[in-house]
């Protein structure tokens, strides 16, 4: 979350509950790695906790850098690779599952490449305006392109599915991240975050309705 190590944890227990919630709609294999998206989120809330205990008490400050890259893991990592999967598995319409691997290529490109950004520049967080600010390296390459890989990925990827209203999850990451672009924006990695619940609340009326779509 964004305001404290409480919320962050609060945050990470409901997350948790809609994931469970979501998984028990699962009625076939190929659902599971979407139904999973809230769980995801719980865990990268829960890092993020951490983060915030980190910078409370001298004895805890050990963790920060274990939990720092934890939390960016799951942000600048999983999501550009877990999303575009998790659409082309739920495809079931041919055409639009290779529209999907397109995606999946391009959330591939992305997490790799942040992936190497995580490795061998500098990272690390600190309190700014009782927000957590993650200060993150990259080449000045690609810094124009790069952002356009992971929109591609998280965000535009749930627009060319064929599952009926698929297009709320994209909706609630834009809304999501444009806010935080718009109202927060030296620190959208970690604001953002704060929307995930809305995306997650998303994810389990998606399964609900998938659940009652076949045994109808």
């Amino acid at each position: 979350m964004c305001f404290s190590a409480t919320a962050s944890f609060g945050a990470s227990v409901v997350l948790a509950g809609i994931g469970v919630a979501s998984i028990k709609q699962v009625r076939h294999k190929t659902q599971i790695v979407f139904a999973c998206i809230p769980l995801f989120f719980s865990m990268q809330q829960f890092n993020e906790g951490l983060v915030w205990l980190s910078f409370a008490a001298p004895f805890h400050a050990a963790m920060n850098l274990y939990a720092t890259y934890g939390f960016l893991i799951f942000a600048q990592i999983v999501w550009p690779l877990w999303i575009p999967i998790a659409m082309v598995v739920v495809e079931n319409k041919g055409e639009r599952r290779k529209i999907q691997r397109v995606f999946v290529a391009i959330g591939i490109t992305e997490a790799l490449y942040q992936f190497y950004c995580l490795l061998n520049y500098p990272t690390h967080s600190e309190v700014i305006g009782h927000h957590i600010y993650y200060h993150i390296d990259h080449p000045d390459t690609f810094k124009y392109i790069e952002p356009a890989f992971y929109v591609a990925a998280t965000i535009i990827a749930p627009f060319f599915t064929s599952i009926k209203r698929m297009w709320v999850v994209g909706m609630a990451i834009l809304i999501s991240c444009l806010i935080t672009l718009l109202f927060f924006q030296h620190y959208t990695v970690s604001v953002w975050c704060f929307f995930a619940s809305i995306i997650s609340i998303s994810v389990y009326l998606i399964m609900r309705r998938i659940r009652i779509s076949t045994t109808t």
